[in-house]
């Protein structure tokens, strides 16, 4: 007999990015409920809804198109989990920001964030996601010291 796996909350928490690792949209949206809620909180953009969440994160695959996270540490509390990361890329697509489009730079980024997920079931229901987005500005070459 066949042992089935049992996904961890850890688990669950981890599958919407590493699905965005793969640019795959489907495996996004099989991890995460239809009201999924993301929270980017240096951008201060809050979008509800698999097909708003996709359609931001879609954007940063067009700025960052090698883009991907590499997990470091993880936390659970409940049905809470609290992600350490590094997200790494090239900056080879246009990057669209509240104060308007950047134009590719070529330049790579390497940027620590924090993840807060919140889980029911086997889905993500919520994600606010923490990171220096004055760093990424400096390291893509548009924000001066």
């Amino acid at each position: 007999m066949a042992q089935q796996s049992v996904l961890t909350i850890t688990d669950i928490a981890k599958a919407p990015i590493l699905a965005f690792n793969e640019k795959n949209w489907d495996k996004v949206r099989a991890a995460v409920t239809p009201g999924f809620v993301y929270d980017e909180v240096p951008a201060q953009r809050r979008v509800q809804g698999i097909n708003e969440v996709l359609s931001v994160w879609r954007a940063w695959a067009t700025a960052l198109p090698d883009s991907k996270a590499t997990f470091h540490n993880e936390y659970v509390s409940g049905t809470t989990v609290v992600l350490e990361l590094t997200w790494t890329g090239t900056h080879s697509g246009t990057l669209l920001t509240p104060n308007g489009e950047i134009e590719a730079t070529g330049k790579r980024i390497k940027l620590r964030a924090c993840q807060v997920v919140e889980v029911s079931g086997e889905k993500a229901t919520s994600m606010r996601h923490y990171f220096d987005m004055a760093t990424l500005l400096k390291q893509i070459g548009v924000l001066t010291e």
